[in-house]
């Protein structure tokens, strides 16, 4: 099989960039970096003429990088950040621990993951979770992310899927709201604002056909972000909303919102771990998977 040499740059080239683009100047990189202000303009000079590309304007006793240079520099300090991180990360935790970069569904995370985290630092000390946000599908090859918590079905190409939990869908509305409007039965619910997560456009029509009422088109209404804000719309009395119930026990404990009828509907899809195949023995990705299908599973066997 034949294979393309991928071009790098010496580490010692971009680290004489990245330290004279935050300088402004070839010496003070120098004296950061113990070299000679000579040294510097060197390693400069050669990544320029390895890049085809000017890099820096020589202006009186200042350096100024070009808008190419620029660029360039801002992806080479972030690339150096990772990688000093990385190393810091393998030598704190002898390749036991580390860090995992990991995408959560924003509600999801607020309301079920991060209560029951603190159990998985006491077990696992050694290792560091970073968040990210995502409502929307992506791509593991495209992001530096070790893993996602997806919300659909097991079929993320080039990835592990693990069934974490279903979810059971319910109409709720503030108190107040149910009252004025007199909603008794699931049809008095079209007669008001019906409010909407954006990355689930069919949820009321789901619900509303699996009661014998409407079609499986998408129903018009108010969309949102996010399930944390149509709850507080609904709250608010903006409408009636359809949201998965453990992720409103707050509110309906509270009283803030209730289910005006016992007909729930069980999702089709489910909640899902997902992780790229090459990154499945990563110690923290382990660590992590390990612990999420015990808590979700001692999750599922309580009684709600």
């Amino acid at each position: 099989m034949n294979s393309t040499r991928i071009p790098v740059p010496s580490l010692g080239a971009l680290q004489a960039l990245e330290a004279a683009s935050r300088h402004g100047s070839f010496t003070r990189a120098a004296e950061e970096l113990n070299l000679t202000q000579g040294a510097v303009s060197r390693q400069i000079a050669l990544l320029e003429s390895e890049l085809g590309v000017r890099l820096f304007e020589r202006v009186r006793q200042r350096v100024a990088l070009t808008p190419a240079g620029e660029a360039y520099a801002g992806q080479v300090r972030e690339a150096l950040v990772r990688l000093s991180a990385a190393t810091l990360s393998i030598m704190t935790h002898r390749g036991a621990g580390g860090v995992l970069s990991l995408a959560i569904l924003p509600t999801f995370g607020t309301r079920w993951l991060i209560p029951r985290l603190p159990e998985f630092f006491r077990q696992h000390p050694e290792i560091t979770i970073n968040f990210a946000t995502r409502i929307r599908p992506f791509d593991f090859a495209s992001e530096d992310l070790d893993a996602a918590i997806h919300f659909g079905e097991a079929n993320w190409p080039g990835a592990v899927a693990h069934r974490l939990m279903g979810e059971t869908i319910v109409p709720v509305a503030s108190p107040a709201l149910v009252a004025q409007a007199g909603v008794r039965e699931p049809r008095d619910l079209l007669a008001l604002p019906l409010l909407q997560q954006v990355t689930r456009p069919r949820g009321w029509a789901e619900w509303l056909t699996s009661q014998g009422l409407g079609s499986e088109k998408t129903i018009p209404g108010p969309v949102f972000e996010q399930f944390a804000m149509v709850a507080q719309a609904a709250q608010a009395g903006l409408g009636a909303a359809i949201v998965p119930r453990f992720l409103v026990e707050e509110e309906l404990k509270a009283g803030t919102l209730v289910i005006p009828f016992d007909r729930p509907v069980e999702s089709a899809q489910a909640y899902y771990l997902v992780y790229p195949r090459e990154r499945r023995d990563r110690p923290p990705v382990a660590a992590f998977r390990d612990w999420l299908l015990a808590a979700c599973e001692h999750s599922n066997a309580e009684p709600r």
